[in-house]
């Protein structure tokens, strides 16, 4: 089964407040996107690796990235990104994973078991079941309720898609005119009536948003 690997690099990080991109961020001695490329290409799964780069970024994200890997732009939106990296991705491609390059913890295995989850639906994604209680917030932040959390889960990435779904629910997503508010591909997938299955990530996959984040991610790292 043809697997192209898609990560969305195009972010400017700008809660980071770094001097470069947040996928070109040192983190552990190396770019961040250096991780998650060594996760992927760990899979003999993955066929293609499609790096979608900050826009006048691309020379510098193809340094990182070496030989083998397609760089292309990215949208003005995540979810945009995701759209140029397809259509950079071979027709033929049947399966389509995504990545985002500020989940530098993403192992190999996770890979491989979000790859193994989408026999017999469209898609399938990392996640990790709420743990925390959760409240909604009312004006000037007093608690308007609480939400029970049983069956909650936070989606991350990986997020593997039959290509064509996934395809598809980008296409549909944009005649509809939601493409840029779509948080996560899986979101889109599921708005066009997809079906798609959520894999325990298990170890940690944090999303990497603010210096602490970046301090937590360079400490599990340097430990691993």
């Amino acid at each position: 089964m043809s697997t192209v690997a898609l990560i969305v690099a195009a972010g400017a990080g700008v809660r980071m407040g770094a001097a470069v991109p947040k996928a070109l961020m040192p983190l552990a001695g190396r770019p961040m996107l250096a991780w998650s490329l060594d996760a992927l290409r760990a899979s003999p799964r993955i066929s293609l690796i499609v790096v979608v780069a900050p826009p006048g970024l691309e020379r510098e994200v193809e340094e990182v990235a070496g030989a083998g890997a397609v760089v292309v732009p990215g949208g003005a939106s995540r979810s945009a990104s995701v759209r140029e990296g397809l259509r950079a991705a071979p027709g033929d491609a049947e399966v389509v994973l995504v990545h985002d390059a500020a989940r530098p913890l993403v192992s190999t295995a996770l890979v491989d078991a979000v790859l193994d989850a989408i026999r017999g639906v469209d898609g399938a994604i990392a996640a990790s079941p709420a743990a925390d209680t959760l409240k909604w917030a009312g004006e000037g932040l007093v608690i308007g309720g609480t939400v029970a959390r049983e069956g909650l889960w936070a989606a991350q990435t990986p997020q593997a898609f039959q290509a064509a779904a996934l395809r598809a629910a980008v296409a549909a997503a944009e005649e509809a005119g939601t493409l840029d508010a779509a948080t996560d591909c899986s979101s889109m997938v599921e708005a066009w009536g997809g079906r798609v299955r959520l894999v325990a990530s298990g170890a940690p996959n944090l999303k990497v948003t603010t210096p602490a984040d970046a301090a937590l991610a360079e400490a599990l790292l340097r430990a691993g």
